[in-house]
């Protein structure tokens, strides 16, 4: 299908028929924080190195070092300082980076670093950036790739840059050997997986168990791998960890004021909806669903058609970028505003131009180069478009990775841009559609995510038992550190709060430390990617005791996680989880309840205010934060969100699918009772007050129940033997 055949025609495809409330007043659970715009972002020291960077380069010296860290914070050239370090003062020979696709590997191009300071300069010889060669990273075309990576391999220059899947092909043909005294630089780090059908997560585990390469792994993600394990736990704690947290990097911006990320509901076709959350005045990254998802209209050539009549008068195409030139309508202003399809891919000359006026560096700092972005797979991950205000997704994606790649494309800082957001637009769930159970899973998916941006977002959490004492670095408020009182203190430089819980359990292994201090939020995607605990935490709240969720299901989660850590290491970090998600939840709570009766904003300070205000209305306590729903914040703004008869169908359909209690939970359970007896001194009663008391007894009956069931079994297998 060529321009000519898709452009948009007639009054149907310019006007299409709006409802009068295609999507929602309310905006599913949502996330907004302000930032303190401090400009220590930006501003770097004698050696050219922003925050970030400086605090990767503390740690050049490691073989094998994680850098965690959001979009536009710098990890590329932060790689360039620690590659250069490694190859003039460490002994190794050559730097191998190793990109995802081939157009991140243009974060790699050369770079003046001595003109701001640095030792060396960065530079990486053509021929040696297969990223820019001609060809997919295919079989057929990865011979002659694999070639030249053994051509560099014996030649004396320094850097090569490379795909994921040319790497992958040259490891396989050239061996782990042959990689012997190189760095091996992963960026986008989270497209690995310790999954064995995973060829460069089981690639990566043969060069640690040589241990003769060193490796420096990135990732812009907190779900390294989504559900999928990046490392195996042994390898994992032989890496060295830099992070560098949105708190830090947002608050840190010169321009950017706060961030949003809402998810609206809508009913019908999406593109009868999108102009309630699209405006054109706004810069924009509009990700169309992909053609199998059930919100495609499945001609994704029609639907860019559409939005683009939705926003006013097609105009022609620019011949020299090719973006289309569109005239809004008067009472939107009346000027003609630039939209880049990234959606047609019929003219593969045509898509080349409209990437090279988007890439083109000439235009990085013309704001008014391009208005609107439409894409379907692209502009996600390693894609710089500063000025991006607002990025719109309709349709659940089903990796939590690629939804915090999309909010990246938003989060730059530029000139004059305040507010950045993003909006994702979900087909709102009908309990009469046949389709409700796709809808339910789409609706938990958001909610996961939404819950999951909060703690992405905030700072990270210091938990210790009660009096432990004040941490250094720590502000305490103006009273300062109480011993035997409620103590919340702030770190505003590392983006970290202090909080005591009485009954805390502390971690005893170094794994179990790391796990608490580095990796909370890979515990929580874990639980609230648990369909279980979502439908039961939402949909089912009269029927669950809360601790069913927060003691049981994130139980299971920490065990399967962590199989091999002890009992005790198992309880701290389900601990820590459950309080860095219920304390965050808690305090945007607070917050609402203060903002509905007219309290003031405080800024990037806001959530500290809250978590102040949450711990000085209870002492907090373990078996206090065990007995709050995870999920009752954001129920209460989805109760809001959606239509009443259809959030009732849902429960009813969730209600519904109760089982009996299951042989594992049972178990465990059990393990909770006899701890309850060890406390009381006697076993929890089925008929007391207590919900989760009487939960712990259920569970006792149940495991009885079971064994019974094991044993007659087993009589009736002896019995049948003889």
């Amino acid at each position: 299908m060529t321009q000519a055949d898709t452009k948009p025609s007639g009054d149907d495809a310019l006007h299409p028929a709006v409802p009068a409330n295609p999507t929602n007043q309310f905006v599913v659970p949502s996330v907004s924080i302000t930032t303190a715009r401090t400009g220590a972002t930006s501003k770097t020291n004698a050696l050219g190195m922003r925050p970030m960077q400086e605090r990767a380069w503390a740690k050049r010296g490691e073989p094998y070092l994680l850098i965690k860290s959001p979009p536009a914070s710098g990890k590329s050239r932060a790689l360039m300082f620690i590659a250069l370090d490694k190859l003039h003062n460490q002994g190794l020979k050559q730097a191998i980076i190793v990109v995802p696709e081939r157009s991140i590997g243009g974060s790699f191009a050369d770079e003046p670093l001595t003109r701001f300071g640095f030792y060396w300069d960065w530079v990486v010889k053509p021929q040696w950036n297969l990223c820019n060669t001609p060809g997919a990273d295919e079989p057929r075309v990865a011979k002659s790739k694999v070639k030249a990576v053994a051509e560099f391999l014996s030649s004396g220059d320094p850097v090569l840059v490379c795909t994921h899947a040319t790497f992958r092909f040259a490891v396989d043909e050239l061996g782990v050997a042959a990689f012997d005294g190189r760095l091996i630089a992963i960026d986008e780090f989270h497209h690995v997986s310790a999954n064995p059908d995973n060829k460069l997560g089981a690639q990566l585990g043969a060069f640690m168990a040589r241990d003769k390469a060193h490796i420096v792994a990135m990732t812009g993600s907190y779900f390294r791998g989504d559900a999928e394990a990046v490392l195996a736990p042994q390898d994992e704690e032989r890496f060295d960890t830099v992070t560098y947290t949105y708190y830090e990097q947002l608050n840190g911006y010169q321009y950017l004021k706060s961030l949003d990320i809402g998810y609206f509901f809508y009913t019908g076709r999406y593109l009868d909806a999108i102009m309630k959350v699209l405006d054109p005045s706004l810069k924009t990254i509009v990700h169309i669903p992909n053609v199998n998802s059930r919100e495609s209209l499945q001609d994704k050539y029609r639907e860019v058609e559409e939005i683009m009549g939705a926003l006013g008068t097609w105009k022609g195409q620019d011949p020299v970028t090719g973006f289309h030139l569109v005239q809004l309508p008067p009472e939107k202003g009346g000027r003609t505003i630039k939209v880049a399809d990234l959606v047609d891919d019929s003219d593969a000359n045509h898509r080349s131009k409209v990437l090279a006026a988007l890439k083109d560096p000439t235009q990085r700092d013309n704001r008014d180069n391009v208005d609107i972005i439409i894409a379907l797979g692209m502009a996600k991950e390693g894609f710089d478009w500063i000025w991006c205000e607002h990025a719109l997704t309709i349709g659940y994606r089903n990796s939590l990775t690629e939804i915090v790649q999309i909010i990246g494309r938003a989060t730059r800082d530029a000139p004059g841009k305040e507010k950045a957001s993003f909006t994702n637009l979900i087909a709102e769930p009908d309990a009469i559609e046949a389709t409700v159970v796709d809808a339910v899973n789409d609706t938990l998916k958001a909610i996961a995510a939404s819950l999951l941006m909060e703690q992405v977002l905030a700072p990270r959490f210091e938990f210790t038992p009660k009096n432990q004492g004040a941490l250094e670095g720590f502000d305490y408020g103006e009273e300062g550190y109480k011993s035997g009182g409620i103590n919340v203190g702030v770190n505003e430089a590392t983006g970290q709060y202090h909080v005591e819980i009485n009954g805390l359990t502390k971690p005893e292994s170094p794994e179990a430390t790391r796990v608490c201090r580095e990796d909370l939020n890979e515990v929580i995607t874990a639980f609230v990617q648990d369909k279980t605990a979502l439908e039961r935490g939402l949909f089912d709240q009269e029927n669950t005791v809360p601790e069913e969720l927060t003691q049981l299901r994130m139980g299971k989660i920490v065990r399967d996680r962590y199989p091999d850590l002890s009992e005790t290491d198992q309880e701290a970090i389900r601990q820590h989880a459950v309080a860095a998600l219920n304390i965050t939840q808690q305090a945007k709570q607070k917050l609402a309840e203060e903002r509905a009766y007219g309290g003031d904003d405080k800024g990037n300070m806001s959530l500290i205010h809250g978590v102040r205000k949450f711990v000085n209305v209870r002492d907090l306590d373990i078996d206090l934060i065990d007995r709050i729903n995870p999920f009752e914040a954001a129920y209460a703004v989805l109760s809001k969100a959606m239509d009443e008869k259809s959030l009732r169908q849902v429960q009813a359909v969730i209600a519904a699918k109760r089982v009996s209690i299951p042989l594992d939970e049972a178990r465990e359970l059990a393990k909770r009772a006899l701890a309850f007896k060890q406390e009381r001194g006697r076993l929890p009663d089925i008929n007391a007050q207590d919900p989760w008391e009487q939960k712990m007894a259920e569970g006792v009956a149940a495991l009885a129940r079971y064994r019974a069931q094991e044993k007659a079994a087993e009589a009736r297998a002896e019995s049948d033997h003889a």
